[in-house]
Parts: C-alpha cells; sequence; structure tokens
C-alpha cells in the first residue's frame, strides 16, 4: 500500500482538478464573471497558503525584490490570464472541450522551451505537437453525432488557457533554481492577488460573496482544486519520477468529461471525442518521451 499510495495521491490531486468546472459553474450562477472569478480563486488559494507558510514553512517566505519579475510571470502572465482563458472557455463551451484545448498545454511548452530555454524537440514531441493540433481541429471545429461547433473566439479564448498553463512551466522552471516550490507557489498566488483583488472589485461584492451557499463555491475553489490538490500532487511527486506523475496527472480530463456529461448534460460528437482523445494521448507521448529522473522541483498549480 505504501508504494501505491503517491500513486493514489496524484490521481486524488488530478480528480480535484478535474472537478474545477463544479465551483466555476456554481460562482458563475451566482453572478460572477470570469475575472472575479479568478480573483475568488488566487486570493482564497493566498490566503490559505500565507498561513501554512507562518504555521510551517517559516524559512521560505523570504525572495529577494530583483526576482519578483519571476512572479510577476508565474502569477499574472501565467495564473491570471490561464485562468481567466480556461473559466471563460468553461462557459463559452461545455467543460469536455475546454480542458482538451486546455491539454493543448504540453505542446506550447515543448515549442517555448525550445525557443527559450533551447530544448530539443525529438520526433516523439513534433509528433505529440503535430497530434494536438488535429485534435484541436476536430475537438473544436467540427460538429459530430450530437456535436456543436464553437467560434473561433471560443477556440481562441480555450487555447489561450493552454498557453497561458505552458507558461507557468517556462517561469516557474526558472524560479525553481532558485526558490523552494512552496515560496514559488505563495508568491504566484500572492503577485495575481495583488493585481485582481482592487482591478476587479471582488470586495464590492462580498455580501453575494457571502450569501447563501456561494460562499462554500468560493472556499472549495481555494481549497480542493488549489491547495489541496498541490499539496497532494507535489507530496505524491517527490516519490515518484516526474514523467510517470505526469501520466497519471492525464485523469483530469477524464473526469472533467464525466463531469460535463453527467452533472451538466454536456454531449460530444464522434469526432469531437476523437479530437479530445488526440489530445490527451499527445499529452501522455510528450510525458513519457522525458527521461525518467526524480525531480523534486516539478509540480503544477
Amino acid at each position: 500500500m505504501s508504494r501505491k499510495l503517491p500513486y493514489l495521491l496524484i490521481a486524488f490531486a488530478a480528480v480535484m482538478w478535474g472537478l474545477i468546472g463544479f465551483f466555476v459553474k456554481g460562482l458563475n450562477s451566482a453572478g460572477f464573471g470570469a475575472m472575479e472569478i479568478v480573483a475568488i480563486r488566487v486570493l482564497t488559494a493566498a490566503i490559505i497558503l500565507m498561513l501554512t507558510g507562518i504555521s510551517f514553512y517559516r524559512g521560505h517566505l523570504k525572495i529577494r525584490v530583483k526576482d519578483l519579475y519571476l512572479f510577476v510571470g508565474t502569477g499574472i502572465l501565467s495564473i491570471v490570464f490561464f485562468n481567466w482563458s480556461y473559466f471563460t472557455a468553461i462557459n463559452l463551451m461545455n467543460i469536455p472541450i475546454a480542458v482538451a484545448l486546455l491539454y493543448t498545454s504540453p505542446a506550447f511548452v515543448a515549442v517555448l522551451s525550445f525557443l527559450f530555454l533551447k530544448e530539443r524537440i525529438n520526433r516523439k514531441k513534433l509528433l505529440a505537437i503535430v497530434m494536438t493540433v488535429i485534435g484541436c481541429t476536430l475537438a473544436a471545429g467540427m460538429t459530430g453525432h450530437g456535436g456543436t461547433s464553437y467560434s473561433v473566439s471560443s477556440i481562441l479564448i480555450g487555447l489561450g488557457a493552454g498557453f497561458g498553463y505552458a507558461l507557468y512551466s517556462i517561469f516557474g522552471k526558472i524560479a525553481l533554481r532558485r526558490y523552494h516550490p512552496f515560496t514559488v507557489t505563495l508568491y504566484t498566488f500572492l503577485v495575481a492577488s495583488a493585481v485582481l483583488v482592487p482591478t476587479t472589485g471582488i470586495v464590492s461584492k462580498a455580501d453575494v460573496l457571502l450569501a447563501d451557499d456561494v460562499w462554500l463555491y468560493a472556499i472549495g475553489l481555494g481549497i480542493f482544486p488549489t491547495v489541496i490538490a498541490y499539496f497532494a500532487y507535489s507530496w505524491g511527486l517527490e516519490r515518484t519520477e516526474s514523467s510517470t506523475a505526469a501520466v497519471v496527472a492525464t485523469l483530469e480530463p477524464v473526469i472533467a468529461t464525466m463531469l460535463g456529461i453527467l452533472v451538466y448534460g454536456d454531449r460530444l460528437g464522434s469526432l469531437q471525442m476523437l479530437g479530445s482523445s488526440m489530445i490527451i494521448v499527445s499529452v501522455i507521448s510528450i510525458n513519457i518521451s522525458i527521461p525518467i529522473r526524480k525531480q523534486k522541483n516539478h509540480y503544477t498549480v
């Protein structure tokens, strides 16, 4: 059982991420826009992480001012942009398609790493990128039996989620050379909160946030698919190979698809199912092309 526990925790984290659409839909129904929902998520996570840091990680609370740009990259260019794009896509499309477009991120990572980190693109990665492009075309651009075609703008927003998600890997990889994973995560959410709380005016809607069961969606969004998922994934990752963990984490789109179909009545056409499957296969193929070694500083949020 002890050998299986790391994989179970990684799978648990993937399940938590897959349920994010539930909280987003709930807050959207309460009248919150995409940016307001992003503000709720990052602020809740920042508060929880700060309390955790004060209690358990006091030695990892300091950063150098000159490194602040790294957290502008992870917090604003990635987390804010990624969450806005993803939450908007969830509301414009159905959950399975939004998640499929989000999972174009490994293809973006491969290209960005080649351009900025000088990492090689081998044949397997190139094939995965091609499969991702074809998968996106099938998943979002065509109509199958019971499927729905989507506008160019909604497809681009969905792809924006994948691109923003990929940016976190680029900025995060540089930040992790200098700081502990907890420090990177904490300041990512602090910077995002510092930008979003005043600009979205979320404080002025505190009465709505505290009404009925809306606060449960807000707290749930910050705790389950954010803080708890991060800690579960990180704990499991320290005890497994990063490539294996990444493959296990692809359980997320499966859970999200099940949530969309079973809870919200989303329907996928045959071509859309094929396209979504191609994207997931490309994710797995890119990850298993990475040399198997333990990386304690590889994580996701």
